[in-house]
């Protein structure tokens, strides 16, 4: 497997699982504020947005990468 296709994977990979902990950090929120926890207490919902926000950002690494990587070829 070559390394563009990994980086490919593991960029779906992270901006799906930042989608899964953005939507679980609303949830959370909107649990909250009617006085019920869906996390326990382990995580809060800013927690959430903050793992979300770290693995948005691997991916923007990641694209911009694969970016250059396909700008190089091209010369």
């Amino acid at each position: 497997m070559k390394i563009d296709k990994v980086s490919s994977f593991v960029a779906r990979l992270f901006f799906a699982g930042a989608s899964v902990l953005l939507i679980v950090a609303v949830l959370e929120r909107i649990a909250n504020a009617s006085g019920y926890t869906i996390l326990r207490g382990t995580y809060t919902a800013a927690r959430m947005l903050e793992l979300a926000t770290i693995l948005v950002i691997f991916v923007m690494a990641l694209l911009l990468r694969q970016i250059r990587e396909q700008l190089k070829q091209a010369k």
